[in-house]
């Protein structure tokens, strides 16, 4: 709700950070590589809201140029963007269809654009498109009877599913920082 209404962002990231610890503590996922991944991939989504609660800088003087006080920021978003990431790649599949070859090899590719910061906000975008259509493929928990265990486990990944896609609607939104080829070829 803090994160919400834009007030004490920081400690709310923080907290947040502190559930997401104790989530995988207290369900054992330090061990299962997949889950882990994705449980870290929130944490990427919840550096990036880090990274814009202290984009907001107010000036003592208006329209006084300030320095820039980016620095720590380009690499929060860095850090974000680079956990987001391990979400697609505990989505890769390694068989030998035709279709799981082609999703990989498209996954991978969008994942190294995203991480090097090239075409960013779009290689993002295509990210969450794809994500939302995989998301409603493979977890549709409401067509599972509520009493069976594997509605459990489907709404839970769903719904983590979505808030990895949150993080990377930030990454579009935000873009990928200081620390990406998107800003260095700004300077060629």
């Amino acid at each position: 709700m803090l994160i919400l209404v834009q007030k004490c962002v920081p400690c709310a990231c923080f907290v947040l950070f502190g559930i997401i610890f104790m989530q995988v503590m207290a369900y054992g996922l330090l061990w299962n590589l997949r889950f882990l991944m994705r449980t870290v991939a929130l944490g990427g989504g919840l550096l990036f809201l880090l990274a814009e609660s202290r984009a907001e800088g107010k000036s003592m003087f208006a329209g006084v140029p300030t320095l820039d006080c980016t620095f720590p920021r380009q690499y929060i978003q860095l850090g974000g963007r680079m956990l987001l990431l391990l979400m697609f790649i505990s989505l890769l599949h390694l068989e030998a269809s035709m279709f799981t070859i082609f999703q990989d090899v498209f996954n991978m590719f969008l994942i190294i654009l995203v991480a090097i910061g090239f075409k960013t906000k779009l290689a993002a975008l295509t990210l969450v498109i794809f994500l939302l259509l995989i998301n409603l493929l493979e977890n549709p928990f409401w067509t599972i009877p509520p009493n069976r265990p594997l509605h459990d486990f489907m709404k839970y990944d769903f719904f983590h599913t979505m808030s990895v896609m949150g993080g990377l609607l930030l990454v579009v939104a935000l873009g990928p920082g200081g620390v990406s080829m998107d800003k260095h070829k700004k300077k060629w």
